[in-house]
């Protein structure tokens, strides 16, 4: 997506590529009800329609019920996102980050609009936190400032990760930054535990404000 880039990062890889350690991931239910808002808003319900059809009956069932507070297994939202990805076609790598896009602009603008820092993106990105609290229920993500305008984005111990979460988390934080303020923004992800290193690292800089 214009505004970011992954040059080295995971987005070479298969889009099934994962790595697991210890118990598997759930995740906050906020994240795949705005994958649907997606396909409703940029699509159409015809899409949608296809997509929950690409699903067995099981997914497609857990899908459609699972409600904004609920926690549900990492691997449903990730079955989601390819058949996203395999009905809409196009770039997927793309697809991904504007899936990640879709959810910090349904998030940020709602439940979680008092982490936004307007003027202030390191400010925001102090929260990280506490902001990845709200989503995962393993592993922690920290922030560190190397710079007026950058700064390092770091995942220790998730318990599933996967090329096409770490492509949802740059669009994620691209979004935010541009809902605080920033432009020129680009994220590079120079480290993925999906591609065997320890942790997953992703350096973030902007050029104002």
């Amino acid at each position: 997506a214009a505004g970011s880039s992954c040059h080295s990062g995971p987005c070479r890889l298969p889009w099934n590529t994962v790595c697991m350690a210890g118990a598997m991931t759930d995740i906050k239910g906020t994240i795949l009800r705005s994958r649907l808002s997606f396909l409703d808003a940029e699509f159409g319900a015809d899409v949608r329609r296809r997509v929950l059809a690409a699903l067995t009956p099981a997914e497609r069932s857990a899908v459609t019920r699972t409600l904004a507070p609920d926690w549900i297994p990492f691997a449903l939202d990730e079955r989601l996102q390819r058949a996203i990805v395999e009905v809409v076609g196009g770039d997927g790598a793309e697809t991904f980050e504007r899936l990640g896009a879709a959810s910090a602009t349904a998030n940020l603008s709602s439940v979680h609009a008092a982490f936004l820092r307007p003027g202030d993106p390191h400010a925001f990105l102090d929260g990280t936190p506490q902001i990845y609290g709200l989503y995962y229920d393993s592993g922690r993500r920290e922030y560190r400032r190397t710079g007026p305008r950058a700064g390092v984005l770091t995942t220790h111990d998730a318990g599933h990760v996967s090329v096409t979460d770490c492509l949802t988390v740059i669009g994620w934080h691209r979004r935010a930054l541009e809902m605080c303020g920033a432009d020129g923004i680009a994220i590079e992800h120079g480290e993925c535990r999906a591609r065997g290193d320890r942790v997953c690292a992703y350096t973030v800089t902007w050029r104002r404000p």
